[in-house]
């Protein structure tokens, strides 16, 4: 009689669990590979990384890269917020971060150009033009600046994230100074991030960086978008020694250590400048 009991028990206990397991994994979805934390996550935050997969794919992540990016940032925070236990304001983030993503670079309304009425021809009194003394374009050296990424005073950009703060934005501004009345072919802008992290996850990053610096020099700095590149290669080149940073978990002592890596590279290719 006692193993009888014992037996029923027992399968009480089980139905008790299965339906628990089921109830909590009701509104929830398994996580993009490139998140780290929980196997599984409320269905609002996973859709709104499938919304920005889906922005960045339609190439809106380099159509308008500053709005792209804070989208990206709000779903990120999203995330943080889920692990810190506040669910229901996570849920609400990641809700209007996908009504950012889908509102992402609105078609501009097109005007059409009314023709100018003709004018009546000029009198043209022919003028000798002044000499000009002509001006030696002499070739300079490539000038190449390395940004720090989120580890100093002046840098660019928060710890992972993507938009150029107020201190980037005045070192981006000195740098575009130096550049006024030069002729230069191409700049290139290279983003890097240390090795903590995955691939996917730190070229997405380091890429993201790269083109809001891109960004920042055209709007701002009147720069022709034509004449600058950007790319990003993760964790690349560190500038840190193998071995100087040791431990693989993302501790305040290796986040430190490793803060040199965290860079942004612009270099000013076949520089000519007037004498």
């Amino acid at each position: 009689m006692q193993a009888i009991n014992t037996k029923r028990a027992l399968i009480f206990v089980i139905a008790v669990f299965s339906v628990s397991l089921m109830v909590g994994c009701s509104g929830m979805e398994k996580r993009p590979e490139y998140r780290s934390g929980y196997l599984y996550y409320p269905t609002a935050l996973v859709s709104a990384d499938r919304d920005l997969d889906e922005a960045r794919m339609a190439g809106k992540d380099r159509e308008c890269p500053a709005e792209f990016n804070d989208a990206k940032d709000m779903v990120d925070k999203a995330y943080e917020t889920y692990m810190a236990c506040r669910t229901k304001e996570a849920i609400a983030m990641a809700e209007d971060a996908m009504g950012k993503i889908k509102a992402l670079c609105p078609a501009r309304p097109r005007t059409e150009a009314k023709p100018e009425p003709k004018a009546e021809e000029p009198v043209v009194i022919l003028v000798p033009e002044p000499k000009v003394e002509e001006k030696v374009i002499a070739k300079a050296e490539p000038k190449k600046v390395t940004f720090s990424a989120d580890s100093s005073a002046d840098s660019l950009f928060d710890f992972d994230k993507s938009t150029v703060k107020p201190a980037g934005k005045k070192a981006l501004d000195k740098f575009a100074a130096d550049l006024r009345g030069a002729d230069f072919d191409v700049i290139t802008v290279t983003g890097y991030t240390d090795r903590i992290g995955s691939h996917a996850y730190n070229m997405k990053l380091s890429t993201r960086r790269a083109e809001a610096v891109k960004a920042y020099l055209v709007e701002s700095a009147g720069i022709p978008a034509g004449k600058i590149e950007a790319k990003g290669v993760d964790g690349a080149n560190p500038v840190t020694k193998p071995g100087e940073c040791k431990g693989k978990k993302a501790t305040k002592k290796l986040i430190s250590c490793l803060a040199p890596d965290r860079r942004v590279e612009v270099e000013v290719v076949a520089t000519r400048t007037s004498k």
